[in-house]
């Protein structure tokens, strides 16, 4: 079945980076769009960005544009996002989605989601 697994979450401090990574079963990888959907306590979801299928266009929430890179290994099976100058606005749980085209998700409907991981950024 398709399973998408999230790893790299954390407690870190402001201004501090990290780097989450999100490997991918059960679906033919390389021809998906992918992509980061992050949700903070008691609010929406919202996009952070999202890569097409070749890794070599991706698109990012104007907040974090600059400060967050996406990328992908498509012979890993596996979605990056590379977080730099974190901000305690940052702190949320992030998703990793993968869908066939990149607008199902920038509108937060993807075909799969994965169980998410928590970052959590103090002052």
């Amino acid at each position: 079945q398709v399973q998408l697994v999230e790893s790299g979450g954390g407690l870190v401090q402001a201004g501090d980076s990290l780097r989450l990574s999100c490997t991918a079963s059960g679906y033919p990888f390389s021809t998906y769009a992918m992509g980061w959907v992050r949700q903070a306590s008691g609010k929406e979801r919202e996009l952070v960005g999202a890569t097409i299928k070749s890794g070599a266009s991706t698109y990012y929430e104007d907040s974090v544009k600059g400060r967050f890179t996406i990328s992908r290994d498509n012979a890993k099976n596996t979605v990056y996002l590379q977080m730099s100058s974190l901000k305690p606005e940052d702190t949320a749980v992030y998703y990793c989605a993968a869908a066939k085209s990149l607008h199902s998700i920038v509108i937060l409907s993807p075909d799969y989601w994965g169980q998410g991981t928590q970052v959590t950024v103090s002052s």
